[in-house]
């Protein structure tokens, strides 16, 4: 899903260090597949490299519902790696739209081999796929832009999911950027009102210290309204991005006026996260922010429904 010419970026448009269309997956996401598709296989009992022999067998994946397909360079990994006798064909590659009963892919190679790596071959795609397709959803309909947390299930592989269905993966890691939390402004050795440690906290931090971007967690329009004048008193080039913490829609439309009345909303970008749902999300049509958050683009989505069949 392309990003229309009259929304800016914002840093939480990580996705490009995972997968891009021209390239397929980087460095970073490669890793990652080889960590999972190791530890999904090892859960299966498959834990050594594979080159059966014997009769071959030919079948076809093949969708059971509509969706957007993600994990087939996942796939074509892991056979590379562990089941170099299995071949595989995409007729549906990451990204890709599907409808009911289309098919994503044929496949070839020893029955052996093929029974054997059939379910974490659908496992991986399944899961990816129903990630991929509820980001779709989510973001075909938000007002703004929608972004991914760092709650996830297999890690950078749902970030790439999300990035595939048009989403934000917001921060890749705990150090790709620097959040600061409640829990980081309670742990200050000095004590104090959160409004004297969100300005102690920020005073202190350098560029070196924070990464692709800086982001602080904050549960009042106070505490906001705070952290942005101190932000904007440094006069840099970097953008503090304020995540406002479990607020409603009209409170944080009334925080992005205030920030505007006073000439701050230039400094931050604005993002508001906790308690959203897609039920609601017209509700935040006019809430001002530049992105949402939320954790449901890909924990406890439904996996896609497919299945392999095989040609008899």
């Amino acid at each position: 899903m392309l990003m229309s010419d009259d929304v800016a970026r914002v840093p939480h448009d990580r996705g490009h260090l995972l997968w891009t269309s021209s390239g397929g997956p980087e460095r970073l996401l490669l890793a990652s597949f080889d960590r999972w598709t190791t530890a999904i296989l090892g859960d299966d009992d498959i834990s050594a490299f594979m080159m059966a022999e014997g009769p071959t067998l030919e079948g076809s994946i093949v969708a059971k519902e509509n969706g957007i397909i993600a994990g087939c360079s996942a796939v074509d990994y892991m056979l590379q790696i562990w089941c170099p006798d299995i071949q595989i064909s995409w007729r549906a590659n990451d990204g890709k739209s599907v409808q009911k009963d289309d098919a994503i892919a044929t496949i070839k190679g020893s029955a052996e081999s093929l029974l054997r790596m059939e379910r974490s071959i659908l496992n991986i795609l399944g899961q990816l796929s129903g990630i991929a397709t509820e980001t779709s959803r989510w973001a075909t309909i938000a007002p703004k832009q929608i972004a991914c947390t760092r709650k996830t299930v297999w890690g950078l592989l749902d970030k790439w999911a999300v990035h595939l269905g048009g989403g934000l993966t917001h921060r890749l890691s705990k150090n790709d950027a620097r959040m600061i939390k409640e829990n980081d402004l309670s742990s200050l050795i000095d004590g104090g009102a959160n409004e004297e440690r969100i300005t102690s906290i920020l005073t202190e931090l350098h560029k070196e210290d924070y990464g692709a971007f800086l982001e602080i967690e904050v549960r009042t329009a106070k505490e906001a309204m705070l952290a942005a004048a101190v932000w904007k008193s440094f006069q840099l080039e970097d953008k503090l991005v304020i995540m406002l913490d479990n607020m409603a829609p009209e409170d944080c439309k009334n925080i992005a006026e205030e920030m505007e009345e006073y000439d701050l909303r230039a400094s931050v970008i604005l993002e508001a996260s906790g308690g959203i749902t897609y039920d609601q999300l017209s509700n935040w049509k006019e809430c001002k922010m530049d992105v949402l958050s939320t954790s449901s683009l890909n924990r406890g989505t439904q996996p896609l429904d497919l299945t392999m069949l095989i040609e008899m």
